[in-house]
Protein backbone atom coordinates (compact mmCIF):
# COMPACT_ATOMS: atom_id res chain seq x y z
CA UNK A 1 0.00 0.00 0.00
CA UNK A 2 2.54 2.18 0.78
CA UNK A 3 5.53 1.02 -1.05
CA UNK A 4 5.33 3.86 -3.66
CA UNK A 5 5.74 6.40 -0.88
CA UNK A 6 8.37 4.72 0.90
CA UNK A 7 10.43 4.55 -2.09
CA UNK A 8 9.71 7.76 -2.91
CA UNK A 9 11.18 9.35 0.23
CA UNK A 10 14.22 6.83 -0.01
CA UNK A 11 14.61 8.18 -3.64
CA UNK A 12 14.85 11.97 -2.24
CA UNK A 13 17.53 10.46 0.58
CA UNK A 14 15.76 9.33 3.53
CA UNK A 15 13.85 11.82 4.44
CA UNK A 16 11.04 14.45 2.30
CA UNK A 17 9.02 17.70 2.68
CA UNK A 18 4.81 17.60 2.61
CA UNK A 19 5.20 19.73 -0.40
CA UNK A 20 7.33 17.59 -2.29
CA UNK A 21 5.67 14.21 -1.46
CA UNK A 22 2.13 15.76 -2.18
CA UNK A 23 3.50 17.19 -6.13
CA UNK A 24 4.25 12.91 -6.61
CA UNK A 25 0.74 11.63 -5.63
CA UNK A 26 0.92 11.69 -2.24
CA UNK A 27 -2.04 13.12 -0.23
CA UNK A 28 -2.25 14.45 2.94
CA UNK A 29 -4.28 11.49 3.63
CA UNK A 30 -1.82 8.99 3.09
CA UNK A 31 1.10 10.30 4.39
CA UNK A 32 -1.34 10.32 8.03
CA UNK A 33 -1.93 7.19 7.39
CA UNK A 34 2.06 5.90 6.39
CA UNK A 35 2.30 7.89 10.06
CA UNK A 36 -0.19 5.56 11.89
CA UNK A 37 1.21 2.49 9.87
CA UNK A 38 4.93 3.39 11.54
CA UNK A 39 5.74 2.89 7.70
CA UNK A 40 7.19 6.84 8.20
CA UNK A 41 8.37 9.09 11.07
CA UNK A 42 7.67 12.77 11.05
CA UNK A 43 10.20 14.49 12.01
CA UNK A 44 8.97 17.91 12.05
CA UNK A 45 5.98 19.89 11.04
CA UNK A 46 5.99 18.97 6.98
CA UNK A 47 8.84 16.71 7.28
CA UNK A 48 8.76 12.61 6.84
CA UNK A 49 11.36 10.15 6.56
CA UNK A 50 12.21 6.14 6.47
CA UNK A 51 14.13 6.65 9.38
CA UNK A 52 13.72 5.33 13.09
CA UNK A 53 12.55 7.33 15.46
CA UNK A 54 15.85 6.82 17.20
CA UNK A 55 17.84 7.54 14.19
CA UNK A 56 20.92 10.39 14.80
CA UNK A 57 20.02 11.83 11.43
CA UNK A 58 15.90 12.29 12.31
CA UNK A 59 16.74 13.68 15.51
CA UNK A 60 19.01 16.37 13.63
CA UNK A 61 16.28 16.87 11.25
CA UNK A 62 13.80 17.62 13.82
CA UNK A 63 16.51 20.16 15.62
CA UNK A 64 16.54 21.73 12.16
CA UNK A 65 19.53 20.95 10.62
CA UNK A 66 21.79 17.81 9.45
CA UNK A 67 24.44 16.16 11.27
CA UNK A 68 28.21 17.16 10.62
CA UNK A 69 31.28 15.95 12.55
CA UNK A 70 32.27 13.38 13.85
CA UNK A 71 28.53 12.90 14.24
CA UNK A 72 28.16 12.13 10.47
CA UNK A 73 31.68 10.04 10.45
CA UNK A 74 29.82 7.91 12.86
CA UNK A 75 26.52 7.98 10.72
CA UNK A 76 28.33 6.56 7.69
CA UNK A 77 30.19 3.86 9.78
CA UNK A 78 33.47 5.87 10.03
CA UNK A 79 36.15 5.28 12.65
CA UNK A 80 34.98 7.00 15.84
CA UNK A 81 36.61 6.17 19.08
CA UNK A 82 33.79 7.36 21.34
CA UNK A 83 30.58 9.21 21.78
CA UNK A 84 30.46 12.82 21.52
CA UNK A 85 28.02 15.28 21.58
CA UNK A 86 25.33 15.41 18.44
CA UNK A 87 26.75 17.88 15.99
CA UNK A 88 24.44 19.57 13.95
CA UNK A 89 24.92 22.22 11.18
CA UNK A 90 22.20 24.91 11.24
CA UNK A 91 21.70 27.97 8.74
CA UNK A 92 22.81 31.39 9.98
CA UNK A 93 19.21 32.36 9.35
CA UNK A 94 17.56 28.69 11.42
CA UNK A 95 14.67 29.26 13.80
CA UNK A 96 12.32 27.12 15.65
CA UNK A 97 14.73 25.05 16.24
CA UNK A 98 13.13 21.84 18.05
CA UNK A 99 13.75 19.65 20.63
CA UNK A 100 15.90 16.30 19.40
CA UNK A 101 13.13 14.47 21.12
CA UNK A 102 10.09 15.84 21.11
CA UNK A 103 9.25 18.13 17.99
CA UNK A 104 6.83 20.27 20.17
CA UNK A 105 9.26 21.76 22.39
CA UNK A 106 11.88 24.42 21.22
CA UNK A 107 15.64 23.89 21.50
CA UNK A 108 16.06 26.48 24.22
CA UNK A 109 13.51 24.77 26.20
CA UNK A 110 14.93 21.19 25.43
CA UNK A 111 16.78 18.98 28.20
CA UNK A 112 18.90 17.28 25.91
CA UNK A 113 20.30 20.60 24.59
CA UNK A 114 23.56 19.79 26.46
CA UNK A 115 24.19 17.15 24.63
CA UNK A 116 24.00 18.76 21.36
CA UNK A 117 26.14 21.13 19.70
CA UNK A 118 24.72 23.46 17.05
CA UNK A 119 27.19 24.33 14.17
CA UNK A 120 25.83 27.69 12.61
CA UNK A 121 26.96 27.96 8.72
CA UNK A 122 26.46 29.52 5.56
CA UNK A 123 24.49 26.66 4.15
CA UNK A 124 20.55 26.94 3.55
CA UNK A 125 17.89 24.85 5.04
CA UNK A 126 16.94 21.37 2.73
CA UNK A 127 14.56 22.19 0.44
CA UNK A 128 11.74 19.45 -0.31
CA UNK A 129 14.61 16.65 0.67
CA UNK A 130 17.38 15.97 2.82
CA UNK A 131 19.64 13.28 3.66
CA UNK A 132 20.45 14.06 6.94
CA UNK A 133 23.51 14.89 6.78
CA UNK A 134 26.24 17.39 5.57
CA UNK A 135 28.86 16.53 2.63
CA UNK A 136 31.73 14.43 3.59
CA UNK A 137 34.17 17.44 3.11
CA UNK A 138 31.85 19.67 5.80
CA UNK A 139 31.68 16.98 7.99
CA UNK A 140 35.86 16.24 8.30
CA UNK A 141 36.63 20.02 8.04
CA UNK A 142 34.03 20.30 11.48
CA UNK A 143 36.19 17.12 12.67
CA UNK A 144 39.57 18.43 12.23
CA UNK A 145 38.78 21.91 13.81
CA UNK A 146 36.78 20.60 16.86
CA UNK A 147 37.77 16.75 17.64
CA UNK A 148 41.37 15.61 19.37
CA UNK A 149 43.92 15.62 16.38
CA UNK A 150 44.27 11.56 16.94
CA UNK A 151 40.55 11.41 16.56
CA UNK A 152 40.78 13.88 13.41
CA UNK A 153 43.47 12.22 11.26
CA UNK A 154 41.43 8.99 12.10
CA UNK A 155 37.89 10.04 10.15
CA UNK A 156 40.50 11.19 7.38
CA UNK A 157 42.39 7.58 7.64
CA UNK A 158 39.03 6.40 7.11
CA UNK A 159 37.58 8.52 4.28
CA UNK A 160 41.06 7.62 2.25
CA UNK A 161 40.69 4.02 3.26
CA UNK A 162 36.82 3.52 1.91
CA UNK A 163 37.94 5.41 -0.95
CA UNK A 164 35.37 8.50 -0.20
CA UNK A 165 38.00 10.77 -1.01
CA UNK A 166 41.00 11.61 -3.45
CA UNK A 167 43.85 13.73 -3.76
CA UNK A 168 41.97 16.45 -4.99
CA UNK A 169 39.23 16.08 -1.84
CA UNK A 170 42.12 16.26 0.16
CA UNK A 171 43.88 19.51 -1.28
CA UNK A 172 40.37 21.21 -1.37
CA UNK A 173 39.84 20.06 2.64
CA UNK A 174 43.35 21.22 3.70
CA UNK A 175 42.55 24.77 1.59
CA UNK A 176 39.39 24.61 3.90
CA UNK A 177 41.86 24.33 7.20
CA UNK A 178 43.66 27.44 9.31
CA UNK A 179 47.31 26.55 8.60
CA UNK A 180 48.07 25.25 12.10
CA UNK A 181 45.26 22.51 11.32
CA UNK A 182 46.27 21.87 7.35
CA UNK A 183 48.70 18.93 8.68
CA UNK A 184 45.88 16.57 9.96
CA UNK A 185 45.59 16.27 5.88
CA UNK A 186 49.35 14.93 5.99
CA UNK A 187 49.29 13.22 8.75
CA UNK A 188 46.49 10.96 7.21
CA UNK A 189 46.96 7.44 5.37
CA UNK A 190 45.32 5.54 3.17
CA UNK A 191 47.10 2.31 3.72
CA UNK A 192 45.64 2.09 7.33
CA UNK A 193 43.22 -0.80 8.41
CA UNK A 194 41.68 0.24 11.09
CA UNK A 195 41.02 2.77 13.99
CA UNK A 196 43.28 1.34 16.93
CA UNK A 197 46.17 1.02 13.66
CA UNK A 198 45.47 4.64 12.80
CA UNK A 199 45.40 5.98 16.52
CA UNK A 200 48.71 3.57 17.20
CA UNK A 201 50.77 5.15 14.40
CA UNK A 202 50.02 8.87 15.03
CA UNK A 203 50.45 8.37 18.54
CA UNK A 204 53.66 6.87 18.10
CA UNK A 205 54.92 9.54 15.81
CA UNK A 206 54.24 11.49 17.81
CA UNK A 207 56.35 10.67 20.40
CA UNK A 208 59.50 10.88 17.59
CA UNK A 209 59.51 7.03 16.79
CA UNK A 210 59.81 6.08 12.93
CA UNK A 211 57.03 4.37 11.68
CA UNK A 212 56.53 2.51 8.24
CA UNK A 213 53.04 0.96 7.70
CA UNK A 214 52.00 -1.38 5.62
CA UNK A 215 55.28 -3.49 5.51
CA UNK A 216 55.90 -6.85 3.50
CA UNK A 217 57.44 -9.63 5.06
CA UNK A 218 60.02 -12.14 2.39
CA UNK A 219 57.58 -15.64 3.47
CA UNK A 220 54.28 -13.78 4.40
CA UNK A 221 51.60 -12.87 2.41
CA UNK A 222 50.28 -10.00 4.57
CA UNK A 223 52.05 -7.21 5.37
CA UNK A 224 52.98 -5.82 8.92
CA UNK A 225 51.06 -2.87 10.44
CA UNK A 226 53.17 -0.54 11.84
CA UNK A 227 56.81 -1.42 11.54
CA UNK A 228 58.74 1.11 14.34
CA UNK A 229 62.45 1.94 13.76
CA UNK A 230 62.84 -0.93 11.57
CA UNK A 231 62.99 -3.37 14.79
CA UNK A 232 59.78 -4.28 16.24
CA UNK A 233 56.49 -5.36 14.22
CA UNK A 234 53.19 -4.02 16.17
CA UNK A 235 50.10 -5.69 14.72
CA UNK A 236 47.10 -4.32 16.58
CA UNK A 237 44.67 -7.14 17.07
CA UNK A 238 40.68 -6.96 18.04
CA UNK A 239 37.32 -9.42 18.02
CA UNK A 240 35.57 -7.21 15.26
CA UNK A 241 39.19 -7.10 13.16
CA UNK A 242 40.74 -10.24 13.72
CA UNK A 243 38.34 -12.72 14.73
CA UNK A 244 39.04 -15.26 11.92
CA UNK A 245 42.68 -14.40 11.89
CA UNK A 246 44.27 -16.52 14.57
CA UNK A 247 46.04 -19.17 12.94
CA UNK A 248 47.42 -16.63 10.09
CA UNK A 249 48.08 -14.12 12.30
CA UNK A 250 50.27 -16.46 14.91
CA UNK A 251 52.07 -17.27 11.17
CA UNK A 252 52.62 -13.75 10.57
CA UNK A 253 54.52 -13.31 14.17
CA UNK A 254 56.40 -16.26 13.69
CA UNK A 255 57.50 -14.40 9.84
CA UNK A 256 58.09 -11.68 11.55
CA UNK A 257 60.34 -12.93 14.06
CA UNK A 258 62.60 -15.01 11.21
CA UNK A 259 63.17 -11.62 9.74
CA UNK A 260 64.90 -9.91 12.58
CA UNK A 261 62.00 -7.94 14.05
CA UNK A 262 60.36 -8.14 17.60
CA UNK A 263 56.97 -9.04 17.04
CA UNK A 264 54.35 -7.25 19.23
CA UNK A 265 50.49 -7.96 19.25
CA UNK A 266 48.39 -5.59 21.71
CA UNK A 267 44.60 -5.57 21.63
CA UNK A 268 42.37 -2.75 20.21
CA UNK A 269 41.22 -2.54 23.94
CA UNK A 270 45.00 -2.16 24.79
CA UNK A 271 45.32 0.80 22.24
CA UNK A 272 42.16 2.65 23.27
CA UNK A 273 42.79 2.14 26.95
CA UNK A 274 45.78 1.75 28.18
CA UNK A 275 48.02 2.92 25.68
CA UNK A 276 50.61 3.79 28.10
CA UNK A 277 51.37 0.60 28.88
CA UNK A 278 51.56 0.02 24.96
CA UNK A 279 54.29 2.56 24.50
CA UNK A 280 56.04 1.38 27.62
CA UNK A 281 56.44 -2.16 26.16
CA UNK A 282 57.71 -0.83 22.68
CA UNK A 283 60.02 1.18 23.95
CA UNK A 284 61.41 -2.01 26.08
CA UNK A 285 61.42 -3.58 22.82
CA UNK A 286 63.62 -1.00 21.33
CA UNK A 287 65.95 -0.67 23.82
CA UNK A 288 66.63 -4.24 24.01
CA UNK A 289 67.91 -4.46 20.32
CA UNK A 290 70.21 -1.61 20.93
CA UNK A 291 67.82 1.07 18.91
CA UNK A 292 67.69 4.75 20.56
CA UNK A 293 64.60 5.65 22.16
CA UNK A 294 64.18 9.17 21.13
CA UNK A 295 62.51 11.50 24.32
CA UNK A 296 58.81 12.66 23.71
CA UNK A 297 59.45 15.98 21.82
CA UNK A 298 57.36 19.20 22.92
CA UNK A 299 55.78 18.63 19.27
CA UNK A 300 53.42 15.94 20.57
CA UNK A 301 51.87 18.77 22.46
CA UNK A 302 49.92 19.66 18.94
CA UNK A 303 49.41 15.91 17.90
CA UNK A 304 46.96 14.94 19.82
CA UNK A 305 48.91 13.32 22.13
CA UNK A 306 50.54 14.36 26.07
CA UNK A 307 54.48 13.44 26.59
CA UNK A 308 53.38 10.08 28.12
CA UNK A 309 51.06 8.91 25.05
CA UNK A 310 47.89 9.67 26.14
CA UNK A 311 45.05 11.64 24.02
CA UNK A 312 45.34 14.93 24.60
CA UNK A 313 41.92 17.27 23.60
CA UNK A 314 42.39 19.66 20.82
CA UNK A 315 42.64 23.14 22.88
CA UNK A 316 39.65 25.80 22.93
CA UNK A 317 39.27 27.96 19.72
CA UNK A 318 37.59 31.06 19.30
CA UNK A 319 38.17 32.14 15.51
CA UNK A 320 38.54 29.47 13.78
CA UNK A 321 36.09 27.25 14.92
CA UNK A 322 32.73 27.03 13.60
CA UNK A 323 30.42 28.56 16.42
CA UNK A 324 28.94 25.72 18.89
CA UNK A 325 26.28 27.46 20.76
CA UNK A 326 22.34 27.69 21.48
CA UNK A 327 20.07 29.99 20.94
CA UNK A 328 21.15 31.45 17.70
CA UNK A 329 23.91 34.26 17.99
CA UNK A 330 22.83 37.54 17.62
CA UNK A 331 25.27 38.10 15.24
CA UNK A 332 25.91 35.94 12.04
CA UNK A 333 28.77 34.29 12.97
CA UNK A 334 32.14 33.83 10.88
CA UNK A 335 31.41 31.66 7.91
CA UNK A 336 33.55 28.38 7.98
CA UNK A 337 31.85 25.99 5.92
CA UNK A 338 31.84 27.81 2.39
CA UNK A 339 32.73 26.57 -0.87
Amino acid sequence: MFEALVEEVRRAGGAAGRAHLVRRGHPDRMLAAAVRAGVLTRARRGWYSIWSPDDPRILALRIGGRLTGISAIRAWGGWVRRASRMHVATPVNASRLRCPRRRRVAFTDSPARNGVALHWTSAQHDRDTSTGVVTLLEALEVVCLVEPEEDAIAAIDWARRSGRVDALDLAVLARRLPASRRRLVSASSGSCHSLPESLARTRLRATGLGVLEQVLLPDDPSPIDLLIEGSVALEVDGEEFHRERFYPDRAKDLAATRSGFHALRPAARHVFDEWPAVLEAIRAALTARGVRVPAPPSASRASGVDNSGRPRRARRRTRAVPRSMSPRPRRPPPIVLSR
